[in-house]
C-alpha cells in the first residue's frame, strides 16, 4: 500500500491505495450527456505510462521519427507533451486538496482537466491533480506525476490474486447496463445500453485482431463474441483469402482448436499481465481483453427459461430476467480502437495503414 504526498511540502494527498492495472476505458469519452461512474475502485490507483493531458501538439508539429520513439506509428490528431506517469485514483481517495475554480476548463457539466491541474495542495498551494467530473467522462482524480511522490505505508502488501482465484470469484463485467443521463425538465433519466467498458475493451481488441489478421479474414467464435467483433472484422478485412481462426483461451479454458492462430485472452486486473497459453498454442497471437469482459465471453451467465418458484438455493441458477437489449448493434469505441491501432508496429503494413486511412465518417458511423 502507498500514499501519495505533495513534493512541495510532503502533505499526504491520498488515502492508502494499492496499485492495479490501468483500465482499458481510462480515457474514454462516451456518448452525449452521459453520467459515467467512478473509474477506479476505492483504495486503488493505476499509472498511465505514456504522456497524457495538456499541453498537446498537433500531428503536423511532430516529426514522425519522434512519434515512433514514443510508440506511435501512424498519424493521430495530437500527442500530449505532458509528463508520463500520471496516477489515477477514485475521487473519494483524495485528501488535503482544494479545487481551483479558475482551472475548470471548457467543460459542459463539470471540470474536465483541459486547463491542466485544477486541484491544489491545501497546505502549500502547489497544483497537484486534475479532477474529472464532466459529462460523458469517467469520474477520476489524476495526480500530476511531477507534483506528487509515492510513499509506502505500514502493512503487508497483498499478493496479486492467481488466475484461478480470479476465475473462482467470477467478477464478470455485464455487456449491458443502464446509462444515467443529465435530465431535462423531467429530471434525470436512464436508458439501457451496451456497456461503455465493453465498447472500450472491444476497440482495443479489434485493433489487435486486425494486426493479427495479416490482411486475411478473421473468424471469431459464434454467439456474443461474434456479435461484438464479426461485423467490424468483415467490413474492415478482405473476403478472399482463407480465414484465420480466433478462439477464446485463458484460465480454465485451454486452447483445444489446433487450427487457431489467434487467441482472445484475459488481462490480469491487478498486474496488467496478459495470460499466455502453453505448448504449441504459445505461438498464437494474443488479443487482450479485460478480465471481467473475457470471463463473461468465456463462461457466460446462464438464465433460467422460466422463473423459479419458492426460495432460491445457492446452487440454483438465478431467475432474474435478462437485461433489456438496446435497439442497435454493438459498436466498438472508435477512439480506443484508433489509439490502440496506431501504437501497434503492424500499422506500418500498407494494407493496414490503408484500412486506417479508409475509415471515413460514414464507415465510422456504421461500425463504431
Amino acid at each position: 500500500m502507498f500514499v501519495f504526498v505533495c513534493v512541495g511540502c510532503g502533505s499526504e494527498l491520498t488515502a492508502p491505495v494499492a496499485r492495479v492495472a490501468l483500465p482499458a476505458h481510462a480515457h474514454q469519452k462516451y456518448g452525449t450527456g452521459a453520467q459515467l461512474p467512478v473509474l477506479m475502485e476505492a483504495g486503488t490507483f493505476a499509472v498511465e505510462p505514456e504522456p497524457w493531458g495538456p499541453p498537446w501538439r498537433r500531428w503536423e508539429e511532430i516529426d514522425p521519427a519522434e512519434a515512433a520513439v514514443r510508440g506511435v506509428f501512424a498519424p493521430v490528431f495530437a500527442l500530449s507533451d505532458g509528463a508520463p506517469g500520471a496516477v489515477v485514483i477514485a475521487p473519494g481517495d483524495a485528501r488535503g486538496t482544494v479545487p481551483l475554480p479558475e482551472k475548470s476548463g471548457g467543460s459542459c457539466c463539470g471540470p474536465d482537466g483541459a486547463d491542466g491541474p485544477n486541484m491544489e495542495c491545501e497546505a502549500c498551494g502547489l497544483p497537484v491533480a486534475s479532477r474529472i467530473d464532466d459529462c460523458s467522462r469517467w469520474q477520476a482524480v489524476w495526480l500530476a506525476p511531477d507534483a506528487v511522490r509515492r510513499r509506502p505505508v505500514d502493512g503487508a502488501e497483498a499478493a496479486p490474486r492467481s488466475w484461478e482465484a480470479l476465475s473462482a470469484e467470477g467478477e464478470r463485467t455485464p455487456p449491458l447496463e443502464p446509462i444515467k443521463t443529465w435530465g431535462g425538465r423531467m429530471g434525470t433519466s436512464h436508458y439501457w445500453s451496451w456497456s461503455p467498458r465493453w465498447e472500450a475493451a472491444a476497440g482495443r481488441a479489434l485493433a489487435h485482431l486486425l494486426a493479427a489478421s495479416e490482411g486475411r479474414p478473421v473468424r471469431v467464435p459464434e454467439g456474443l463474441t461474434a456479435e461484438v467483433f464479426q461485423r467490424a472484422l468483415d467490413a474492415l478485412l478482405p473476403a478472399g483469402p482463407p480465414a484465420r481462426r480466433a478462439v477464446l483461451a485463458g484460465p480454465g479454458l485451454p486452447v483445444s482448436d489446433t487450427d487457431a492462430e489467434i487467441v482472445l485472452v484475459p488481462v490480469h486486473p491487478e498486474t496488467g499481465t496478459t495470460w499466455t497459453p502453453a505448448g504449441p498454442a504459445a505461438s498464437t497471437y494474443p488479443v487482450p481483453l479485460p478480465f471481467g469482459v473475457w470471463l463473461w465471453l468465456a463462461f457466460p451467465k446462464q438464465h433460467l427459461p422460466l422463473p423459479a418458484s419458492g426460495g432460491l438455493p445457492g446452487d440454483v441458477l438465478r431467475d432474474d430476467p435478462p437485461a433489456p437489449r438496446p435497439g442497435y448493434l454493438f459498436r466498438a469505441d472508435p477512439d480506443t480502437f484508433r489509439d490502440a491501432l496506431v501504437r501497434l508496429p503492424a500499422v506500418h503494413s500498407p494494407w493496414l495503414r490503408d484500412t486506417l486511412q479508409g475509415l471515413t465518417h460514414p464507415m465510422r458511423d456504421r461500425l463504431f
